[in-house]
């Protein structure tokens, strides 16, 4: 039996009223570990570009980033579904340009689905991907992305114009054929009504408790980014020190020579070993 969680599960999930779960990963050790916690969704992120590879904002992702992470999460994720970003300018010059890219992420990168931050003007690529058999999630609110028109992270949707503006957002994404959109910082009672008018699914962050699912950058739930701590987000974990103890633990071990023992080390025969000394 094939228990895998596709789109169709996700349309399934709000008409039952059952929560859907969603978390990023860009490794296959991490993508397997909550791959086997049971979560329902992955998604490698182009907030990859921030806490992993360290830069200031996710503009500087590139599609060889993507399908490089895509394809290790794949080869981790056995049940949960794997949306994998198309990054920035990846979908912004034309609509062939988009197909192919996200036809790149879903064959070499190897994802189940593709994720596109904006909203009414993005509508006809988003049918062309979907023409071409690629099931696509909307992402609108704050989109980091477009961090440099927005003048920083900030919630968006919080004025009259903004926040019609994000409602028309996402009922053109549902009419272009998005399976889910997610709601990124936006106001709580804004997204419950947002989930109330639409037929498919929507995926909070930042966003409250009235969507039908959620979810978070799993690097920020576990610590990794010790100095970073969001509003939007919740500690699960302190990996961060325990990583960081681990590591004093081992160099400790090291100079004082209490690692590696015998126990750590391989062996060779003393008749041989007496013949190598003999003959150098």
């Amino acid at each position: 039996m094939n228990n895998s969680f596709t789109v169709a599960h996700f349309k399934q999930a709000k008409k039952e009223n059952n929560k859907i779960t969603m978390l990023t990963a860009y490794d296959y050790p991490t993508a397997r570990i909550l791959d086997e916690a049971g979560i329902d969704s992955i998604l490698v992120g182009d907030s990859l570009g921030m806490v992993v590879l360290g830069y200031d904002d996710t503009t500087k992702v590139t599609m060889e980033d993507m399908i490089h992470h895509i394809k290790a999460v794949a080869r981790g994720a056995k049940r949960a579904l794997v949306v994998g970003d198309m990054p920035f300018l990846s979908y912004h010059t034309g609509i062939y340009e988009s197909v192919r890219n996200a036809g790149r992420l879903v064959s070499e990168g190897g994802c189940n689905a593709v994720k596109l931050e904006g909203g009414v003007e993005i509508t006809e690529d988003i049918k062309a991907i979907i023409r071409a058999g690629i099931p696509v999630m909307g992402h609108i609110g704050y989109t980091p992305q477009s961090i440099n028109l927005f003048g920083g992270h900030k919630a968006q949707g919080k004025t009259i114009d903004t926040a019609r503006k994000i409602l028309s957002d996402a009922i053109a994404l549902q009419e272009a054929g998005v399976f889910a959109v997610v709601l990124e910082c936006v106001p709580h009672r804004l997204a419950r009504l947002i989930t109330e008018r639409l037929d498919i699914p929507t995926i909070g962050i930042g966003a409250g408790s009235g969507c039908d699912g959620q979810v978070l950058v799993t690097p920020d739930i576990t610590g990794m980014l010790r100095d970073i701590k969001l509003k939007h987000s919740k500690r699960y974990a302190e990996f961060g020190e325990a990583l960081e103890a681990a590591a004093q633990a081992y160099i400790e071990e090291v100079k004082r020579e209490v690692f590696p023992t015998e126990r750590n080390s391989f062996t060779i025969d003393d008749e041989i070993m007496e013949r190598i000394i003999k003959n150098s």
